[in-house]
């Protein structure tokens, strides 16, 4: 895959403030990436040191508070296990969360499948684990609009605004992108304004507000929100879903000590079989860990090579 476009990040909140309307999408924009030049490594240490903190990472697949209160006990299930602090790590981009492993500032991170892609072409980066949702290890990326549009597939969104999250999200703009260059079309040709707004909730909440006329999101999380806030589900309707993808994993360094990841690997691998953890799973809608394979992202990287990503 070539190296990705820099692109500009466009905070959700100044979206609703200043409104989407005002804002230009006819160049493609650029991202900030954060300064790693002062950030440690993490230190290699023994399973039973309670000196080293566990630092985990989320992609903003979630905006940070809905993070927090969906995985915070998740990370100190494991802090407590491996008997060290935990902290968790958040940033605003996919390509921020990327730079984090790369500099092995945390011990792992949660990424999108599309990222990861991207971190294993240019480091390394090496499935740990993938959750497993409803008996599967896939997921979708949903097209969604307001209710009361018209609108019944892509093809009718022609010439509206549109919401994407992350420049790195498959779900969120490489799947839908791909659809439009299966129709001869550019996000920049076929919408007539489009933003991103660096979080799949974000983007749901956008089309069920009516800020925007319709946006792609992950199926995994639009589910997890609708199950959590059914008002949601009456003010938006799914109007395309794509083929199933390689669901977004768990990832480490591959430089990461190897004790360390596989105690890592066998604590997810075993969180449903004790209540504690079964319960913890409950909560963020996730069945269980397996054992994830590169395989299972053909697909996706087939798509960013078509697009030349």
């Amino acid at each position: 895959m070539k190296s990705r476009s820099k692109l500009f990040f466009i905070p959700f909140l100044l979206v609703v403030l200043f409104s989407i309307f005002t804002l230009s999408c006819q160049s493609e924009p650029e991202y900030e990436k954060i300064d790693l030049s002062n950030l440690e490594p993490v230190k290699a240490a023994s399973l039973d040191s309670s000196e080293v903190v566990l630092r985990v990472a989320f992609a903003g697949v979630l905006s940070p508070t809905e993070t927090l209160k969906s995985y915070s006990q998740l990370v100190s299930y494991l802090g407590h296990a491996l008997h060290r602090p935990v902290e968790i790590v958040q940033r605003s981009t996919y390509a921020e969360i990327n730079d984090l492993v790369k500099s092995r500032y945390v011990d792992l991170a949660f990424v999108c499948s599309l990222a990861y892609l991207m971190g294993n072409d240019e480091f390394g980066m090496e499935l740990l684990v993938v959750p497993e949702v409803d008996g599967e290890t896939v997921y979708y990326s949903y097209l969604i609009v307001p209710t009361e549009s018209r609108a019944k597939s892509l093809a009718d969104l022609r010439g509206k605004t549109f919401a994407f999250t992350d420049p790195l999200s498959n779900s969120g703009r490489l799947a839908p992108t791909y659809r439009l260059h299966q129709m001869g079309e550019t996000p920049d040709s076929f919408f007539k304004k489009y933003i991103f707004t660096y979080s799949h909730d974000n983007s749901i909440r956008a089309v069920a507000e009516g800020l925007v006329d319709g946006g792609a999101v992950d199926s995994l999380i639009y589910n997890y929100i609708v199950s959590h806030q059914p008002e949601i589900g009456t003010r938006t309707k799914i109007i395309e879903k794509s083929p199933p993808f390689g669901i977004p994993p768990v990832v480490v360094h591959p430089s990461l000590d190897q004790e360390i990841k596989a105690r890592l690997r066998s604590l997810f691998l075993n969180m449903n079989k004790g209540e504690a953890g079964r319960t913890i799973l409950d909560d963020i809608h996730i069945e269980r860990f397996v054992m994830g394979n590169d395989t299972s992202y053909s697909m996706i990287r087939r798509m960013a090579d078509e697009l030349g990503w």
